[in-house]
């Protein structure tokens, strides 16, 4: 019986299986807490040093063939008022794949003395394909015009918007307005389609208490955000740091059914985190949650002063 019905549900299983990733476009990663660039491109430059992450991020771990999604980016500050970042991205899910390069640009400035904004843009292609290997099933259909599109491999183009502040050296808020281009092209596809440019969009923001003097600060934030092919979805986060954010613990839940529980560490210029998800819904039994891990180096830029000149 199941071989007569695998034929059938495959190819649904890829589809389903796109559509998934394409609704993890935005906030894919839990670590937005500590890189808010990946969800928001007005942020980059904006902490005045030069940042490196790498991510990597198992989705539903526990099958043989679990998503798997690798990230790499950078962003730093160019003079007192621009900032510059890039972001290049691999996801891996079965026998689907996709290629992601970002760039973000931003401006920033102050608005007296207590307020920072940031605002930027993003623009980024991406490349979706399927294995040649999805031909040796069985349940590959040859004449499926859209299988054969993404086998020669399908270009896709995006572009986001977005703002981020700071209110004196605690509270911070950000938004972005995310898919400006997709969603566009799917209103013009589908006749009399509703939503405007406006439609899907993440919201961030927070604040920063000092507990004591010894180095103890707990920060509070909120996410609220509406993605492509996703349903809306909270996230209530708290993140602890210890001895002057030597070691953080952090707590996430999102109203999707998700907990995530993170742990970190930063010695002088390096940064290492950790995170583990799982779930509350009947999905939980035939998976053993996600797993993140990211790595970041950070620098100060040189300080600007006159030249010196040795006089022999």
């Amino acid at each position: 019986m199941k071989r007569l019905l695998y034929p059938l549900i495959l190819p649904a299983l890829w589809l389903s299986t796109l559509q998934v990733l394409q609704a993890q476009d935005e906030a894919i990663f839990s670590h937005y807490l500590v890189n808010p660039i990946l969800i928001n491109p007005a942020v980059a430059g904006f902490q005045d040093e030069y940042q490196l992450f790498g991510h990597v991020r198992a989705h539903q771990t526990g099958f043989s063939e679990f998503p798997k999604t690798y990230a790499l980016s950078y962003n730093g500050p160019i003079g007192n008022t621009f900032g510059l970042g890039a972001l290049i991205m691999s996801d891996n899910a079965a026998q689907l794949n996709r290629f992601r390069v970002q760039l973000q640009y931003a401006f920033r400035f102050k608005l007296g003395d207590n307020v920072k904004l940031g605002v930027g843009f993003s623009t980024d292609i991406q490349q979706w394909r399927l294995d040649n290997s999805i031909m040796d099933d069985s349940g590959f259909d040859l004449g499926d015009d859209v299988l054969d599109d993404y086998m020669n491999g399908r270009w896709f183009f995006d572009a986001s918007v977005g703002a981020y502040a700071t209110f004196g050296e605690n509270a911070f808020a950000g938004i972005s307005v995310v898919n400006l281009v997709q969603n566009r092209l799917d209103n013009i596809a589908v006749e009399g389609g509703a939503g405007g440019p406006l439609q899907y969009f993440t919201l961030f923001g927070g604040y920063r208490f000092l507990l004591d003097d010894g180095g103890i600060e707990l920060t509070p934030s909120l996410l609220v955000h509406q993605v492509r092919n996703a349903p809306f979805e909270v996230d209530f986060n708290v993140l602890a740091g210890f001895f002057d954010r030597q070691f953080q613990a952090g707590l996430s839940y999102r109203t999707t059914g998700t907990m995530s529980l993170l742990i970190g560490t930063s010695i002088s210029f390096f940064d290492l985190y950790y995170s583990y998800d799982f779930l509350f819904d009947q999905f939980s039994q035939y998976n053993a949650g996600s797993h993140e891990i990211t790595l970041a180096f950070r620098f100060q830029p040189k300080p600007k002063g006159p030249k010196s000149y040795n006089r022999r």
